[in-house]
């Protein structure tokens, strides 16, 4: 067995199609996030269904009533799907960056280099607010690796934004 805790064996190396590695320390996010997500799904379900609904009423064809049927399962498709995927956000903060992993069918490993951060964002819209929660937006130079933690109690959102730009300009110093 490795240093790292790995056998030698192939099978047992870790994979770069295994984008979560067991050996990180992963912060999970607030499950209050699934009330949030669940809330904005319930909305837009609501006003898709009220619309498809009165088109129905008023046209009377069996294509609008079979899409107020399609309509409701996917939002349970949907629904079921938010709880899934809100287990699946982690956070994990090491030496030089920061880790966010978030999917379910399409798995996605963020690495976000500390001297490469340009600005830390928190922000909470109201449903967020309601259940106490905020969001910490990293930015970088490069749009498409911006990455972005939901789902965290106010109080961790600004600690870790707070130690993020400190690591940030720490880094940048030292360019």
């Amino acid at each position: 067995m490795s240093d790292d805790g790995h056998t030698g064996s192939p099978s047992a190396s870790r994979s770069a199609l295994e984008p979560w590695p067991d050996t990180v320390n992963w912060q999970p996010i607030s499950r209050d996030l699934i009330w949030v997500e669940l809330i904005r799904l319930g909305i837009g379900l609501a006003v898709a269904l009220v619309v498809l609904g009165v088109a129905w009423a008023l046209s009377g064809h069996w294509l609008l009533g079979a899409a107020v049927g399609v309509a409701l399962l996917i939002g349970v498709w949907r629904a079921i799907t938010i709880v899934r995927a809100v287990r699946a956000w982690g956070y994990a903060e090491r030496d030089d960056d920061l880790l966010v992993r978030h999917g379910l069918l399409v798995r996605r490993l963020s690495i976000v280099p500390y001297s490469r951060m340009q600005f830390v964002d928190v922000s909470a819209g109201p449903l967020e607010r309601a259940f106490d929660l905020a969001t910490v937006q990293l930015h970088t130079a490069a749009a498409a690796s911006d990455a972005r933690v939901p789902g965290l109690r106010p109080a961790e959102a600004s600690r870790l934004r707070d130690r993020l730009t400190a690591l940030g300009e720490d880094r940048a110093e030292g360019l």
